[in-house]
């Protein structure tokens, strides 16, 4: 079987961990335990758990570059493991999708999002898996460069593991069944406990 390649995107370090632009790392985070694996340092200046996740070999990795220089971690890894670009799936936080719900796609632009920017230009190609993780727009007239960086208010709290189970059931879902067949099943049911049959 051909491994994967599964990137989530975040900003290294304490201070940052709970902030709505490192929704990425908790999905991995979520993988790493579901596949009983600890992340380890790569020398691709990323974080890395080998394993297997929905049955097939894969890498899941948290870049350590900051969000505008994730792309290079993700090359680095995609050749280091020869994945190709087919293979690679990014789980990111995304401005233009309300909280609660979670979208996945294939290609696109990258929305002003940094770390899909860099990932773009450094695998030189739109054409890789998306998990969106929807954090809806700043209120009022907040910056949304600081609203990323804020953390997930107390509300939001309150359904951020669901929606961290459900996103890495969508990156399951992905490799296993592909990404009509998980758009279809997991589109529909936004915030709605029962989800999609596993």
């Amino acid at each position: 079987m051909e491994r994967w390649l599964i990137a989530g995107l975040g900003n290294p370090g304490p201070e940052y961990s709970g902030n709505r632009h490192n929704a990425g790392f908790m999905v991995l985070d979520e993988l790493a335990a579901r596949a009983g694996g600890r992340f380890k340092a790569h020398r691709s200046r990323a974080e890395v758990v080998e394993g297997r996740v929905a049955g097939a070999p894969a890498v899941l990795a948290k870049p350590l570059t900051y969000m505008n220089l994730s792309g290079g971690a993700v090359k680095a890894l995609a050749d280091f493991y020869k994945v190709e670009v087919a293979r690679v799936i990014v789980v990111h936080d995304e401005l233009d999708i309300p909280y609660g719900a979670l979208r996945a796609k294939l290609g696109g632009g990258d929305n002003g999002h940094n770390g899909l920017k860099s990932i773009t230009k450094s695998l030189g190609t739109r054409d890789y898996l998306r998990i969106r993780f929807g954090i809806g727009r700043p209120p009022g007239r907040m910056d949304p460069a600081a609203y990323v960086l804020r953390d997930f208010a107390t509300a939001e709290r309150k359904d951020l593991p669901f929606l961290v189970d459900r996103a890495a059931d969508m990156v399951e879902s992905l490799i296993t069944r592909g990404l009509e067949p998980t758009q279809n099943a997991f589109h529909a049911g936004d915030l709605n406990p029962a989800g999609p049959p596993r």
